[in-house]
C-alpha cells in the first residue's frame, strides 16, 4: 500500500519529466496537496498561472504524465487554473 509520501514522491518524479518544458516558458507546477483518497491538487506557478494555454498544458502534459507514472491517482486538479475565455 502506498503511503501519501510515497505517492507524493512518485508524482514529483512524474512532474520532473515535464518541468523543463514548463520552465522554458517561464512557469512551473507544484503539488499543493495529495489526499488519503489519492486525489492530487496542483498549483501552476510563474507564467503557467496566467497563461491562456494552461488548460491544454494541464490536460496534455501534466495530467497525462501523472496518470501514466502514477495510475493509482484518482483525480487531478489545478487549484488556480483559469478557465479559457474567463
Amino acid at each position: 500500500m502506498n503511503t501519501i509520501s510515497d505517492l507524493t514522491q512518485k508524482i514529483e518524479d512524474s512532474l520532473n519529466s515535464i518541468r523543463p518544458y514548463l520552465e522554458a516558458d517561464g512557469g512551473n507546477v507544484k503539488i499543493h496537496q495529495v489526499t488519503e483518497d489519492h486525489e492530487v491538487q496542483l498549483e501552476f506557478i510563474g507564467a503557467c498561472g496566467s497563461c491562456p494555454m494552461s488548460t491544454m498544458t494541464f490536460k496534455a502534459g501534466v495530467e497525462e504524465a501523472i496518470r501514466k507514472a502514477v495510475p493509482e491517482v484518482r483525480s487531478i486538479k489545478v487549484i488556480n487554473l483559469t478557465p479559457v475565455g474567463h
